[in-house]
């Protein structure tokens, strides 16, 4: 990453996203065929960080609730996509504890996040960007002559 990191990147689960995407990649790469597992295995991992970003992009809590879900759900898919691969004899358990370990501690990390995040639902505003009854951070004008001179 250069310069400065966007909020989503300084998510300790969205780096750990990005080190199971490492891991299933090289996984991927060894593994011969297996139908369309490894296709959804790339898919489903990809989605993780992707929603994180987006949803940590969100205003209202509702909606980053919403995205996070949808990561959680991709992180459980990545393990269901393990477990097939070994049920179809194309890797061993041993080959898969690594990426296991991986997707449960960013299971695990999810959970948590979601938690956080919802127990803020009912305390917090929809929006905590933008606040109701705060001044607004702009003034609208109607003619040139009231904008202030500094």
């Amino acid at each position: 990453m250069m310069g400065m990191p966007l909020d989503h990147e300084r998510l300790l689960v969205y780096q750990r996203s990005l080190a199971f995407i490492r891991w299933s990649s090289v996984l991927n790469r060894e593994v011969g065929p297996c139908g369309d597992v490894r296709s959804q295995l790339d898919r489903a991992s990809t989605s993780v960080p992707l929603n994180l970003a987006e949803g940590n992009g969100k205003f209202s809590i509702r909606d980053r609730l919403k995205y996070l879900d949808i990561a959680y759900g991709s992180a459980l898919e990545c393990a269901a996509c393990l477990d097939v691969m070994v049920a179809k004899e194309a890797v061993t358990d041993a080959r898969m504890a690594d990426g296991k370990r991986l997707l449960e501690e960013l299971v695990h990390m999810l959970v948590r996040l979601r938690a956080a995040i919802a127990a803020r639902e009912s305390t917090e505003p929809a929006c905590d960007r933008i606040r109701e009854n705060h001044p607004a951070p702009f003034t609208f004008i109607n003619s040139i002559d009231e904008i202030p001179h500094a």
